[in-house]
């Protein structure tokens, strides 16, 4: 990462005007934010990706760790988002083992803050599914495992990495893991994540399928088999 600082004010000051006023209702509300949600007490700017990934892309050489551990540090959705497009593009784009080490230490160390479903999607396979293909993946596992919504569905997704390399095996059994997870945005991002696999190599998927659907839960079920002929959807469906 760049060593350069004093960018995360004007980053900050690019998404502020950015900003559609309109939008910041529909984002409060499309991200869950009310009492007992998943997305509780989180604020909108109102900026569109699209914007955001403009200003990531205008910054990100210039923005150093400082920038960076502010930015994703802020209370407003938009900017942590904007961090992590600024993250991915420094890990994409490190030259060396040790600065792809740096970026994917940062992210752990700040992953309270990637805490909706977007800024995991948008980062968990391109971070650190990259970084452990090749590598030790207990570190999944212990994802996995944790009582945390953001770091399971860290789990599950940094696994579309290897997906994408016709390795399904972790994606197997992180599912298996999280089979009875309670909520559904774990349900979407597991039965996701089969769908992958399934477009990949329709028998692994359809054999993992065969063994567990009667006990997934029916959101999950439904993602998973998107792809799959009517006739085969509603064998399924009809437990």
């Amino acid at each position: 990462m760049n060593s350069k600082i004093n960018i995360s004010e004007q980053i900050i000051s690019e998404l502020k005007l950015a900003s559609d006023k309109e939008k910041i209702l529909f984002f409060t509300r499309f991200f869950k934010t009310g009492k007992g949600e998943y997305g509780e007490g989180d604020q909108f700017l109102g900026v569109k990706v699209p914007a955001q990934r403009k200003i990531a892309k205008k910054y990100w050489k210039e923005t150093g760790k400082k920038d960076l551990e502010t930015l994703i540090a802020s209370p407003y959705h938009e900017v942590r988002l904007t961090a992590i497009f600024i993250l991915v593009l420094n890990y994409e784009k490190s030259k060396t083992d040790f600065e792809k080490k740096q970026c994917v230490d940062f992210y752990l160390s700040n992953r309270k803050s990637v805490n909706n479903w977007d800024l995991v999607d948008s980062s968990a396979h391109l971070i650190l599914g990259s970084w452990l293909f090749d590598k030790n993946r207990t570190l999944l596992y212990d994802l996995a495992n944790s009582f945390n919504l953001w770091d399971q569905r860290i789990a599950i997704i940094s696994t579309f990495y290897f997906i994408r390399k016709n390795d399904f095996n972790e994606t197997l059994k992180i599912s298996e893991i999280l089979l009875s997870h309670k909520h559904d945005l774990i349900h979407k991002a597991v039965g996701w994540m089969l769908r992958e696999v399934g477009n990949r190599d329709y028998e692994t998927e359809y054999d993992f399928l065969k063994k567990h659907y009667k006990k997934m839960p029916r959101t999950m079920l439904r993602y998973a088999i998107e792809k799959f002929d009517l006739k085969v959807r509603e064998m399924f469906m009809a437990k």
